[in-house]
C-alpha cells in the first residue's frame, strides 16, 4: 500500500493480536483490549509496543476518553460461545456475548463525539445468523444502522486458505458508500448470509451492502505439511484404544488406508453419538487435508488428536501449540506460551490471519485508502 499515513485501528478482544498480524505492518494499532490474561501476556510478549496502547481488562471497564484520536478501523471478535451449537444459543442478551454490547455502546459514545470509526468489522462464528430465529442478527444490524453504518456480511471458511475447517462470519460495516467497485456477487454470499439477510426488514435491507469479494487460490498447503517433526507420539496401547472408539464404518476407512501403505496424516475428534437409542463416545477421523475446527480446550471433545497412517501402522498423538498457531496462519517466531493448553486457548479463540489480511486487502484497504463512491445498486 502506498499513503500519506498508516491507516489506524482499534482491536477489541484482541487476545493474541491475530486480527493485528493479519492486517499487516502498514496498519497502526491505536488501542487493544482483552480481559483474558493468558492472553494478555501473550499479545504483550509479542508487540513490543504493547504498553503504549494495550489495555488488560473488562470491556464494560472502558471509556470513550481511553481510545485516542479516530480510527479509521473497529475490529471486535467477540466472544463467541452464545453463538455456537456447543454454547446454547444464548443470543447477543446471553451470558459471554453480551461483551459485545460494552463494545458497542463505546462505538455510540465515539459516534456521539465525532469520532466514529470509519469501519467496523464484527468477526464471530456462523450461528451470528441463525441465532433466535435470526433476531440476534436483526439487532446488530439495528445498532449498525443507528449510527449511520451501511453493512454487509460474508461467511469465510478459513479452509480457502489454509488447512483447517473454520467458518465464520465477517460484517462490515462502513459510514461512507463504498466504491461501486467493491459491490458485486461473491462466492461468500452463503445460503446463510443470503436468508440473514432475506430475514432483514425493508429499512434495514436498504443500508445493506453486498460486499464483492473475489474467491483467492487454494492453498498448497495441507495439514501434514504443518505439523512438527520431532513431537512424541502416543504408544501403541493408546493408539488401540482411541481407535477402538471408531465405528465400523470408520474402521473400515482406516484399515483400507493401512492396507494401500500410502502415508496420510488426519485429525480426529471424540465425539458423543446417538446409536440404537444410546449415547456412545466415537473417535471420527478426517483425511481430506484438512484439520477440524480449532477450538479452546475445555471440553472432552475440544482438542484434536493427529492421526498418521504410514508403511502400515496407525500412530495418533494430541495436536500441538505450535501447529494450531500454524493452523491459524501465525508465523513460527510467534510467542506461544510454554503450556500446551495454554498455546491452543489462545489460538483457538482467535481468528484465521490469512482471512483478515484477505478482508484488509479486498475491502478494507480499497474503501479506506480510495475515495467513497456511489452504492451500487442492489
Amino acid at each position: 500500500m502506498s499513503r500519506a499515513r498508516p491507516l489506524t485501528f482499534y482491536e477489541f478482544f484482541a487476545g493474541g493480536g491475530m486480527a493485528r498480524i493479519g492486517l499487516g505492518p502498514d496498519w497502526r494499532c491505536a488501542f487493544a483490549n482483552d480481559f483474558d490474561p493468558v492472553k494478555a501476556a501473550v499479545y504483550r510478549a509479542n508487540f513490543a509496543d504493547a504498553e503504549a496502547h494495550f489495555r488488560e481488562g473488562d470491556v464494560w471497564a472502558l471509556s470513550p476518553e481511553d481510545l485516542p484520536g479516530q480510527a479509521d478501523l473497529a475490529w471486535a471478535s467477540s466472544p463467541c460461545q452464545d453463538f455456537s451449537l456447543a454454547g446454547g444459543r444464548a443470543g447477543l442478551k446471553g451470558g459471554r456475548s453480551s461483551a459485545f454490547f460494552g463494545f458497542w455502546r463505546l462505538i455510540e459514545a465515539l459516534n456521539a463525539d465525532g469520532r466514529a470509526p470509519r469501519a467496523v468489522v464484527i468477526e464471530n462464528v456462523t450461528g451470528l445468523f441463525t441465532s433466535h430465529g435470526g433476531a440476534d442478527f436483526t439487532a446488530l444490524c439495528e445498532a449498525l444502522a443507528r449510527e449511520g453504518y451501511r453493512f454487509g456480511a460474508l461467511e469465510i471458511d478459513a479452509s480457502r486458505f489454509l488447512p483447517q475447517s473454520r467458518p465464520r462470519a465477517f460484517v462490515v460495516a462502513v459510514r461512507e458508500a463504498p466504491a461501486a467497485g467493491l459491490a458485486g456477487d461473491s462466492v461468500f454470499h452463503t445460503r446463510l448470509v443470503r436468508e440473514a439477510h432475506g430475514r432483514l426488514p425493508a429499512a434495514l435491507a436498504e443500508r445493506w451492502v453486498w460486499w464483492r469479494a473475489e474467491a483467492p487460490p487454494r492453498p498448497n498447503a495441507d495439514l501434514s505439511s504443518l505439523i512438527e517433526a520431532d513431537a512424541p507420539w502416543r504408544d501403541a496401547g493408546e493408539t488401540d484404544e482411541i481407535l477402538g472408539l471408531m465405528s465400523p464404518l470408520h474402521r473400515q476407512r482406516l484399515e483400507a488406508l493401512r492396507a494401500s501403505g500410502a502415508r496420510a496424516v488426519g485429525a480426529l475428534f471424540r465425539r458423543m453419538r446417538v446409536e440404537d437409542g444410546v449415547r456412545v463416545q466415537r473417535a471420527e477421523a478426517r483425511f481430506d487435508g484438512l484439520a477440524g475446527c480449532l477450538r479452546t480446550p475445555r471440553g472432552g471433545s475440544s482438542r484434536q488428536t493427529l492421526i498418521m497412517v504410514e508403511d502400515g501402522e496407525v500412530r495418533t498423538r494430541l495436536i500441538t501449540a505450535r501447529e494450531g498457531a500454524r493452523l491459524m496462519g501465525l508465523p513460527d517466531g510467534y510467542a506461544l506460551p510454554h503450556s500446551a493448553n495454554r498455546g491452543l486457548h489462545v489460538v483457538g479463540d482467535g481468528v484465521a490471519v490469512p482471512v483478515v489480511r484477505w478482508l484488509a486487502a479486498q475491502l478494507l484497504e480499497p474503501h479506506l485508502s480510495g475515495r467513497p463512491g456511489v452504492l451500487a445498486a442492489e
